[in-house]
């Protein structure tokens, strides 16, 4: 377990909602603002943006290689497509500000050692490292020297990657690690997010480990709540009709509202009390079957199967004594539904 901004993320706390910002300011920084105040009305714990430039992602250049081949970006340019998606540095001092005023979580996924320096220098409280630089070694060392929490996505990696990318923090000193089992895919498709991995990244690395969430529902995050996910990311934008990059499997502001509430709700009812019972649950044993008198008895009658029947109400004798109170003797008269008690039966 860590914190973040005084948040505890492990286990036994309420799930950390990070809504990502990505592209979804669409080149306004109004709207990003708009976008943290609307997070922060919704109750995620945080929002998340992304730090780079186009000319620190790929090589402005249309050469087969650099073209998308498939997929929701299909016959883009990787330069196009960050141009286009990315926040621009001078942004970041006043939406740090913004959301100190606001009074929630910013931090970034850095994607080289320039954005590290940047946020930095803005006192980030935490790195997230994308799915796909979690071969980029250099680049979570840089980020795990900062002594702030790493937050690993591990889309399209094996376990010798996470593995790899785990040691590049813990070889620093830095243990402040949480994994986010990921599909790479935009929209990820739901009965592909094989979110059983939550379980088997946590026994087999022994950290927290959360979901990064890239289906259009909130099915698979309040799933994954469920089988013990510390903390949820999910695409977060301000309006329908926003055309990005990234809007396609994004939620609207009500959507993650919903998100908040039905992830803390899974947690609260996934919980373990080791069967300490509540005061409602307690007070309802009145229902459960207990033994009465189906007949009136006189004095020294042995008691049959006829005489006695588990019905409700719960104030006779248990149920589970039926066997125990055949054959007894009644020691004073009973009437038909009298309470079968000990003190109207003679004892051995």
């Amino acid at each position: 377990m860590f914190e973040i901004q005084g948040k505890n993320i492990g286990s036994d706390h309420p799930p950390y909602i990070v809504a990502e910002l990505s592209a979804n300011h669409n080149g306004e920084i109004q709207k990003a603002k708009k976008a943290i105040s609307c997070a922060k009305k919704a109750g995620a714990d945080a929002i998340k943006i992304q730090t780079y430039t186009p000319d620190t992602m790929t090589f402005d250049t249309e050469k087969p290689d650099f073209i998308i081949q498939e997929g929701l970006w299909k016959g883009r340019t990787l330069y196009d497509l960050y141009n286009e998606a990315h926040t621009p540095y001078e942004w970041h001092p006043e939406l740090f500000d913004y959301a100190r005023k606001v009074g929630i979580t910013l931090f970034s996924s850095p994607f080289d050692e320039s954005a590290v320096d940047l946020l930095d220098e803005l006192n980030a409280p935490a790195y997230k490292i994308a799915s796909f630089e979690i071969t980029d070694h250099s680049l979570i060392k840089y980020a795990a020297k900062k002594m702030k929490p790493m937050l690993l996505s591990t889309g399209m990696a094996n376990l010798q990657e996470i593995g790899e990318a785990i040691e590049c923090c813990k070889e620093l000193g830095n243990h402040q690690i949480l994994l986010f089992h990921c599909i790479s895919e935009y929209p990820a498709n739901t009965r592909s997010m094989k979110l059983d991995d939550i379980r088997y990244l946590k026994d087999h690395f022994n950290l927290e480990v959360g979901l990064s969430d890239h289906s259009k529902s909130n099915l698979a995050a309040v799933l994954s709540v469920a089988i013990g996910a510390s903390a949820i990311e999910k695409h977060f934008k301000i309006v329908d009709d926003d055309e990005g990059p990234d809007s396609v499997f994004s939620l609207l502001p009500n959507e993650l509202e919903d998100l908040v509430k039905e992830c803390r709700l899974a947690f609260e009812a996934t919980r373990s009390n080791k069967l300490q019972r509540s005061k409602s649950e307690k007070s309802n044993k009145i229902f459960r079957r207990s033994l009465y008198f189906s007949k009136n008895l006189e004095p020294g009658h042995i008691i049959t199967e006829d005489d006695i029947r588990r019905v409700r109400p719960g104030y006779g004798l248990n149920a589970s004594l039926y066997d125990e109170i055949i054959g007894r003797k009644v020691q004073t008269a009973v009437e038909r539904a009298d309470r079968v008690r000990w003190d109207l039966l003679e004892l051995e």
